[in-house]
């Protein structure tokens, strides 16, 4: 019997979906979803859905939560992390203060000031929580879904020896939407991808042996097509591969797109194509949406669908309890298992990287990639140095990595001289601080004393 532990089940939408996934998993047919969320009153609807999941599939699992981790985590094969720290307390922070100084975000979860200050009210949760299955479940294979992604896996790894896999339906979307754009079955394309999380890169696509991104280039001049994703395609026409994520993400990862008000005008389009605020504007309604409709779905409206989904979780646990292979994307520390090379030669050992993996009876198997083209990787080794800094920051309580971490932010490091990233950096902090950690509130002469007594 297999049993999967959701924590931060509350997000009832995705934990609906990741249990309707594995219900509709035939190797997957007895077992115990264990949901955990600090918010007792959506965790009480994610167990409804569950139990309601659970009868109409006719599945031999069951359903325990509670708000307490401790409770469920005992007996764990398969830890999945979904929380969500504080975000709707923030996120008009989060989006209005860098916006005053004309730092644009369209989603802000990744990098950039949204990114940084979610990981800084997220990741001390994690690390609790990554301590308490070290002594409750310290067998459990743990998958994180939370943004941001690099992030979270890296300072998860810094403090614990349990695996733990990243894992994000972005490369999988992409190649969903480049197939559509071609007028070919996503079966029949064969593609490579690495990167960094949200910023990873779609480097050989081949149909039938035959290089398809020529016919790319060519669908990139067509203005109804290259408008449906501008962003990307502009990308793609200049740097010479397809990014990973909506336009709205990529157009914040790096400084070409947002840093001007006449740039965003000429780029961005309504919703995840770029359109200013689209997430601080937008989530809080679609969260309680969400809710709404698994509520009527509960009491006789709308069935809420039953259909495995493409999120990889089912099939991780399918390929490892049946030793059925199968191959999806991961993002782990760039280190090959049993030795010290690299998984992606050209970023920094250690660093979080998203790869290919392959699946079977033994487990997860991050597969080597090589190098990506220079500049791409520089894109990216940027990336992975902002996600240092803010892991550096919360494991060693140091306020100025995190300052550091946001003056080499792409974006923010295009609009802001350095004083004013300072200056935005404090406003926020203080804005937020009943949800950060104390440090951040610290003086900079308190935080320096503090930081040169530990490092002497």
């Amino acid at each position: 019997m297999v049993k999967m532990t959701i924590i931060g089940a509350g997000s009832a939408e995705f934990a609906t979906e990741l249990m309707t996934d594995v219900l509709s998993t035939p190797g997957l047919p007895t077992g115990i979803f264990a949901l955990v969320d600090v918010d007792p009153i959506r965790l009480e609807l994610a167990h409804q859905v569950g139990e309601h999941l659970i009868e109409r599939t006719g599945r031999d699992w069951k359903i325990e939560s509670s708000t307490e981790r401790a409770d469920m985590m005992p007996g764990t094969d398969y830890l999945i992390n979904t929380i969500e720290v504080h975000g709707l307390a923030n996120v008009r922070h989060d989006y209005d203060i860098p916006m005053k100084y004309g730092i644009d975000q369209c989603i802000g979860d990744t990098i950039g000031p949204g990114g940084l200050f979610k990981a800084l009210r997220t990741l001390p949760a994690w690390i609790e929580i990554l301590a308490d299955a070290k002594k409750f479940c310290p067998r459990a294979t743990i998958f994180n879904y939370t943004n941001p992604m690099s992030l979270t896996v890296l300072t998860g790894s810094r403090v614990t020896d349990q695996p733990i896999y990243g894992l994000c339906h972005s490369i999988t979307h992409t190649v969903e939407e480049l197939a559509g754009f071609l007028g070919i079955p996503v079966s029949e394309l064969t593609y490579r991808s690495a990167g960094v999380n949200h910023l990873s890169w779609i480097l050989d696509l081949e149909h039938q042996g035959v290089d398809v991104y020529p016919r790319l280039h060519e669908l990139a001049e067509n203005p109804e097509i290259a408008e449906q994703d501008l962003i990307r395609f502009e990308t793609m026409k200049q740097l010479g591969a397809f990014p990973t994520e909506t336009s709205g993400h990529s157009s914040e990862y790096t400084q070409f797109f947002r840093k001007r008000p006449d740039l965003v005008e000429k780029y961005a389009r309504s919703g995840y194509r770029g359109e200013s605020g689209f997430y601080a504007n937008n989530w809080p309604t679609w969260r309680a949406e969400a809710d709404e409709i698994l509520r009527q779905g509960l009491s006789g409206g709308e069935p809420i669908e039953i259909e495995r989904g493409a999120e990889y979780a089912s099939y991780i646990m399918d390929a490892i309890e049946n030793d059925e292979p199968c191959e999806v994307y991961v993002n782990v520390p760039n280190r090959h298992t049993g030795s010290s090379d690299r998984l992606v030669d050209n970023l920094p050992l250690g660093a979080t990287v998203e790869v290919r993996a392959t699946i079977d009876g033994d487990g997860i198997h991050p597969q080597p990639f090589g190098s990506l083209p220079t500049h791409l990787a520089n894109l990216d080794h940027v990336h992975t140095s902002f996600h240092d800094l803010v892991a550096d920051s919360i494991i060693n309580q140091d306020r100025e990595a995190a300052v550091h971490a946001l003056m080499i932010d792409p974006l923010t490091s295009a609009v802001c001289s350095l004083a004013e990233i300072r200056a935005m950096f404090d406003e926020m902090v203080e804005a937020e601080k009943e949800y950060l950690p104390a440090y951040l509130s610290e003086t900079d002469s308190e935080s320096s004393s503090k930081n040169g007594s530990r490092k002497s």
